[in-house]
């Protein structure tokens, strides 16, 4: 199996694992309140996620 001579350093490494983190985050609209959110989190606006409240609303 092959080894890297030297090692490579953080910023190295990060840096060419970035193209993936770039890409634009696509948006939802919360069902419940009709607010945008992000996918696979609960709304931030109203605290419901799949039509269950997981947190407090703060309003």
């Amino acid at each position: 199996m092959a080894l890297p001579k030297t090692r490579i350093s953080r910023a190295r490494g990060r840096k060419r694992r970035t193209h993936y983190k770039a890409a634009n985050v696509s948006y939802g609209s919360c069902p419940q309140c009709g607010q945008t959110k992000m996918p696979h989190r609960a709304c931030p606006n109203c605290g419901y996620y799949r039509g269950r409240p997981v947190i407090s609303a703060t309003e």
